[in-house]
């Protein structure tokens, strides 16, 4: 074991080489570990390699989930989102009761491991809006509509501190899960409702509709969430840059 002699403090790691600290002082080691090449060809790794074929299956397929709804989960905040959407997606490759070990695939019928999955873990929903919108899908046209009832602001929305308007919004994906293809079949489409009061006496009812592939046969995501506002000098702005903003996948429709 080497230990540092020089008054230069290191730690971490340079190359194959990590630095810390000991109550001797400084010292380094060097790392050891298994090679790609063995990995890849040595019998005894035959379970590591089905491990890592699977864990990049998921994490191409979540991927494709955040790369679609992009435009969706910038509405909201929750830096530890990609990371808890991967391991709802590995549920789904688990899922798989037809493909070998290590080549298991996020097959259509599983995918409603994914439903009610919550952009925002700091933000639910359920704890945040207190009326059921009714979705009605139609493939063959390729429409998608959310009817929002009528609703009293104050009883049915949960809104954050400071807030004092409300937004809804709305989207409906197709994505392509092909793991041999780019998800160019992929397509996101969003709708969204006026601003409205808090302090109002209701919200009349809304209904949003968005347009998607006409007949697509890929699996279809519909996401719902709210956005607040705070008005400074007539002009509204996102109430903490989206972290009280809701928006969860409600519905999963599979052919």
């Amino acid at each position: 074991m080497a230990q540092q002699e020089s008054i230069i403090k290191l730690k971490g790691k340079i190359g194959d080489l990590t630095f810390y600290e000991t109550k001797d002082g400084y010292q380094a080691r060097q790392v050891k570990g298994v090679s790609p090449q063995r990995i890849a060809t040595d019998p005894n790794y035959q379970r590591t390699r089905e491990n890592n074929a699977e864990f990049a299956t998921g994490a191409a397929a979540a991927k494709r989930l955040r790369d679609t709804l992009r435009p969706m989960i910038l509405l909201t905040y929750d830096p530890k989102m990609p990371g808890r959407l991967f391991s709802r997606v590995m549920r789904v490759v688990k899922a798989d009761s037809v493909s070998d070990r290590g080549e298991r695939q996020v097959l259509p019928n599983n995918l409603g491991l994914l439903g009610q999955f919550g952009f925002n873990v700091g933000a639910s929903l359920a704890n945040t809006l207190f009326v059921a919108p009714v979705c009605t899908v139609d493939r063959e046209v390729g429409s998608v509509t959310l009817d929002i009832p009528s609703l009293v602001p104050s009883l049915a929305i949960a809104a954050p501190k400071g807030a004092t308007h409300f937004q809804f919004n709305f989207g409906a994906a197709v994505i392509d899960f092909d793991t041999e293809g780019e998800g160019n079949g992929s397509a996101l489409s969003m709708a969204e409702s006026e601003a409205g009061l808090l302090k109002a006496e209701t919200f009349a009812a809304t209904p949003l509709t968005a347009a998607l592939p006409p007949e697509s046969e890929l699996p279809l995501f519909v996401l719902f969430g709210i956005s607040f506002y705070q008005e400074v000098n007539a002009k509204q702005y996102p109430l903490n840059n989206g972290a009280y903003n809701p928006i969860d996948i409600i519905r999963i429709d599979v052919v």
